[in-house]
């Protein structure tokens, strides 16, 4: 920017030489107006339409759920009737075949032995049973 150094009276003049800024100016609007047609282009994208009426979710499978009590037994699904090791890990290998895969709820009483526990955990694993999780009760 451009400062007079002077007039008669001596003291320096305070205006502002403004036609540098105005080339400028001119130089950037002539820029704009030849890049912006270019840019204009458009591209076509074929979007997906939403049915509502169709549902791809598969129907939820109820979960198993298996009661430890503290002495070992087993119980399979509320049934009266305690489960053995060998039918618990038959049963685990049909449950893991099925898809989609239930989840396998574990209940274990308070005094049980963890090893208990484990041997079922590893069971349920050894079978290919992948969704595990354990159930309490909320009372200590």
């Amino acid at each position: 920017m451009a400062m007079s150094s002077g007039n008669e009276s001596g003291s320096p003049m305070s205006e502002i030489n403004v036609t540098p800024l105005v080339d400028v100016m001119l130089v950037l609007l002539i820029i704009f107006m030849i890049t912006a047609p270019l840019m204009s282009h458009r591209i076509t994208v074929k979007l997906p339409t939403a049915n509502p009426k169709t549902t791809d979710q598969p129907t939820p499978v109820p979960p198993i759920d298996l009661a430890i009590k503290d002495d070992g037994s087993m119980f399979l699904n509320d049934d009266q009737n305690a489960i053995s090791d060998v039918e618990l890990k038959s049963k685990f290998a049909v449950y893991a075949a099925m898809s989609p895969q239930p989840e396998l709820q574990i209940r274990a009483a308070k005094d049980t032995e963890f090893k208990t526990v484990r041997k079922v955990l590893g069971d349920a694993k050894d079978s290919g049973m992948v969704h595990v999780g354990f159930m309490t009760t909320g009372k200590e």
